[in-house]
């Protein structure tokens, strides 16, 4: 019979691949627009994987620091602090940095007439998704971390 504690590990790590591997691809999706009707569609599906990718945080989240209390020598193992430390900043990082450079994009979309995709949202969007990437290296760190425990 499977214990409580692997329970939590298969759901950890079920979230994270659930949660995580489309959080990689948001930045690619809206890459892929070549006017302003695709690149309206392409925002919406990333709308959609971006729940996603919440609901997967939030598990992971959840079920990391459920594993921490029902373990909690976790909590002197420097790479499982790292990890939360780094997770935590990757959750501020969005509502702290990304949402507000995300905000200029969204009016944008909804307010440009025509099919022809405007200079300004080139210049907001690169500054996004240099955040966002800089998300997706830390999110990298933490997964390395998980795996090879190396501290």
């Amino acid at each position: 019979m499977l214990s409580f504690y692997k329970i939590l590990v298969f759901i950890h790590i079920f979230s994270a691949i659930l949660g995580m591997g489309p959080g990689f691809i948001l930045t690619t999706v809206v890459k892929s627009g070549k006017n302003m009707t695709e690149l309206r569609h392409s925002y919406s599906i990333r709308h959609r994987l971006h729940i996603i990718v919440m609901i997967g945080g939030i598990l992971l989240l959840l079920t990391g620091l459920s594993m921490g209390f029902l373990n909690p020598s976790l909590f002197k193992m420097g790479w499982y602090v790292t990890s939360l430390i780094l997770f935590l900043a990757a959750l501020a990082i969005g509502p702290l940095v990304l949402s507000p450079r995300s905000k200029p994009v969204k009016a944008l979309l909804e307010s440009h007439k025509g099919e022809e995709i405007p200079e300004e949202y080139w210049n907001l969007s690169k500054i996004l998704f240099r955040f966002e990437n800089l998300e997706n290296v830390i999110f990298i760190i933490i997964i390395s971390l998980m795996i090879l425990k190396p501290f």
